[in-house]
């Protein structure tokens, strides 16, 4: 029989990414029909807070004018523009302009994608660009973070972290390697402080380098706080002891700002809040508050002295992508940036961030809950079976699964991701007394999920 409702459709012909395909088929979708402010509605009216920002990008909520009107306006004077041979457009120049000078660290040049996934795979190609530039072609492997996540492209879904992003895919590369999650509160050893846990990461992390020699190593990539991985904000010495090791052997750091960067963590940039100081940034997502697809690989002086020495060597800079540049993104994410400036948003964040994490830290003594973190409004709460022990429930994601599905019940949209862990990444607009209506709802769906449990 022909599928004639929405939902129908949807089962008979789109296929969902990081989804079980059949449970899909049992289930189908929640269908968005509009959103408003920080809520959605779906397709039978039901409202919803999207308490993920939808993939942690609807930054400004889902009804701002401003990024309607700037789409519209640029639509009309030049809908389409490239920048391959010499081409350009004014909101693509104007946007690199403001991007190098809100930059954590001092950057030279901007170039554009559509996706986080695509920024990531184009900081793997300037990481070797670069090296062969500086006559160190050999310098070819990568090294990621268990947990981490940097797009589902071959190369990126490689250099992430996570094994269901792997598995049959006949990924990893053989040139990817991965090092240690800096999970402190699942990772240390008994009796282990901070600061022995990251001493025991960072010795890790020099023996990884001299088994596979440094000499064959391009680059480290590192979340500045892992999101899909479980919202594993690393302990404050982590990223400048890292550093160090990786400045010692002429290691390039990319800094994935997918979802940290544009005021979710607190700062601006999620570097600024764990004291990375990268030879690379890659951004998109809140970039344009996601109204537009647009991602950016901000590169430093030295790797962009290395791309115009190779491409005079060669004849051209062959890398780039057709709606790399894209006028109407650019002017959404410019409007975008504006509207963070104007409205001090990273001081909301601060602070209505603050406010998120102490009432969410109220779950601590739930009987489900082992760990509750964040910074700003990137949050993520822990489930455990034994809160003593630490140990984890037998069936991987069941019941952090389950606390999702009581939410999505009680009007709330949160995701359950890495390490059974609830994550929390609101729209940075969000107030206090819609906070409290979060608080509200997980209360009421942790609960129901402790009752399933037990039984």
């Amino acid at each position: 029989m022909k599928p004639t409702t929405q939902h129908e459709k949807d089962i008979a012909y789109v296929v969902h990414p990081q989804t079980n395909l059949g449970q899909h088929e049992k289930n189908g979708p929640l269908i968005a029909s509009r959103g408003e402010g920080i809520y959605i509605y779906d397709d039978a009216g039901t409202k919803y807070i999207e308490g993920m920002s939808g993939l942690w990008c609807a930054s400004l909520g889902f009804s701002e004018e401003r990024l309607i009107n700037a789409a519209a306006e640029q639509m009309r004077t030049l809908p389409y523009g490239q920048t391959f041979a010499h081409r350009s457009n004014e909101p693509t120049i104007a946007l690199s302009e403001k991007l190098i000078g809100m930059s954590p660290v001092p950057m030279s040049k901007v170039l554009f994608q559509s996706s986080g996934s695509e920024a990531n795979d184009t900081a793997i190609k300037l990481a070797w660009y670069y090296h062969h530039a500086k006559g160190n072609p050999d310098k070819k492997k990568v090294i990621g973070r268990v947990r981490g996540y940097h797009g589902t492209g071959l190369a990126t879904a490689s250099v992430t972290g996570l094994p269901h992003m792997h598995r049959d895919f006949n990924l990893p590369f053989d040139w990817v390697l991965h090092t240690d999650c800096p999970h402190y509160y699942r990772l240390a050893k008994e009796g282990e402080s901070e600061t022995d846990f990251v001493n025991r990461l960072v010795s890790n992390l020099e023996q990884l380098i001299e088994d596979e020699g440094a000499d064959n190593i391009a680059a480290f990539f590192a979340e500045p706080i892992l999101g899909v991985g479980g919202v594993v904000i690393p302990p404050a010495d982590y990223f400048p002891k890292i550093q160090a090791v990786l400045k010692r052997h002429d290691i390039l750091l990319v800094a994935d700002e997918v979802i940290c960067g544009f005021g979710r963590t607190g700062e601006m940039w999620g570097s600024l809040t764990v004291g990375m100081k990268p030879d690379m940034i890659t951004c998109a997502k809140a970039l344009s508050a996601a109204y537009m697809p647009i991602s950016a690989v901000l590169l430093s002086q030295p790797i962009y002295e290395a791309m115009v020495s190779e491409s005079d060597k060669i004849g051209t800079f062959g890398h780039g992508y057709t709606y790399g540049g894209h006028p109407v993104c650019a002017a959404v994410a410019l409007e975008a940036l504006a509207i963070y400036e104007e409205r001090n948003i990273v001081q909301h964040v601060r602070e209505v961030g603050h406010y998120f994490l102490k009432r969410l830290a109220e779950f601590s003594d739930h009987p489900l809950v082992g760990d509750v973190r964040g910074a700003g409004l990137l949050a993520g709460i822990e489930l455990v079976k034994d809160k003593t022990t630490k140990a984890p429930f037998d069936k991987p994601q069941s019941v952090v699964a389950k606390v999702a599905e009581f939410a999505e019940q009680e009007g709330l949209l949160v995701r359950p991701i890495a390490g059974e862990t609830l994550a929390f990444a609101p729209p940075l607009i969000i107030t206090k007394a819609e906070i409290d209506m979060i608080i509200e709802k997980t209360a009421i769906a942790l609960d129901a999920t402790y009752r399933w449990y037990r039984g």
